[in-house]
């Protein structure tokens, strides 16, 4: 599969394409990446330096890109964090590009907005045109919890809200959506849930709740879920094979006592994921 991932880039770490081209090719796909920051860092540690890379900039790229001949054999555009409208126009006119060459290819987008505890860390104005713009143009989606309660306008307690609230979504567009960091009253102690859902039905899976929650899992979630569901044509085996490999990523992470995703110490267990969580059916 041929990816297009327009995102934002770290030199140290792994967020935004640093945590989903690496991935992507140790699962054996070409990915062309497009920066849409290229900083030192995530800003998680409140310090970075490097530039903001201009609307304009990162539609040259696009530019160049189909200048070559190639873009039409993009398989699916992938996009996350969109710091700026601009930003998010050249992505959908990216998008408007690839399906027009070819119908086949998906757009997946992780929302990315806010968490709980945190709330919405993003410009003003990003998730209304997340929602009124970008979600409605999406064929695959990954909010997390939070983003999933504010793209639906209504907040979830339980899972058959959480549910109500996907298909409030899937009814502006997307037809596969993953909600990740899903915590509803059933859910047990010291776990959470991580949803799939499309037309076919929904799936959950149950992991425990590891004391981290380093910056570019989101990022990371994104890219194998769109790869595995891709490569498998199955919403419940593409939800066991992400999940399974970012659970061992958290590991490796807690492991080496750092607040960086470790990518490259558990590569293994993104080329080959463990079998280690099953995906229940939810719905007929």
């Amino acid at each position: 599969m041929r990816i297009l991932s327009i995102q934002s880039s770290v030199a140290y770490g792994h967020v935004g394409n640093s945590a989903a081209v690496f991935p992507l090719q140790r699962l054996g796909h070409e990915v062309w990446p497009v920066l849409t920051v290229h900083f030192s860092n995530h800003t998680g540690y409140g310090a970075w330096r490097g530039p903001l890379l201009a609307a304009d900039d990162v539609r040259d790229v696009i530019t160049g890109i189909a200048e070559r001949g190639v873009l039409g054999q993009a398989d699916a555009v992938l996009s996350g964090y969109q710091g700026d409208p601009a930003v998010g126009a050249v992505i959908l006119d990216a998008v408007a590009q690839v399906k027009a060459l070819n119908p086949a290819a998906v757009y997946c987008c992780d929302p990315v907005m806010g968490d709980v505890g945190r709330g919405m860390f993003v410009r003003p104005g990003i998730p209304e045109y997340l929602r009124d713009h970008v979600v409605p143009l999406a064929d695959i989606l990954t909010p997390n919890h939070f983003e999933l309660d504010f793209l639906a306008g209504t907040p979830t307690r339980t899972l058959d809200e959480v549910l109500a609230a996907v298909e409030t979504v899937r009814a502006r567009g997307p037809r596969d959506v993953l909600v990740t960091s899903v915590l509803h009253d059933g859910v047990p102690d010291g776990h959470l849930d991580v949803v799939a859902v499309s037309d076919a039905g929904a799936w959950a899976v149950t992991t425990p709740l590891l004391p981290i929650a380093p910056n570019g899992c989101g990022d990371l979630t994104a890219a194998l879920y769109l790869a595995h569901l891709r490569t498998t044509g199955s919403p419940a085996r593409a939800l066991e094979l992400t999940t399974a490999s970012v659970y061992a990523v958290l590991e490796a992470t807690i492991a080496a006592g750092t607040r960086e995703i470790q990518l490259v110490a558990a590569q293994d267990a993104l080329a080959d994921p463990p079998p280690r969580f099953v995906a229940r059916r939810l719905l007929a």
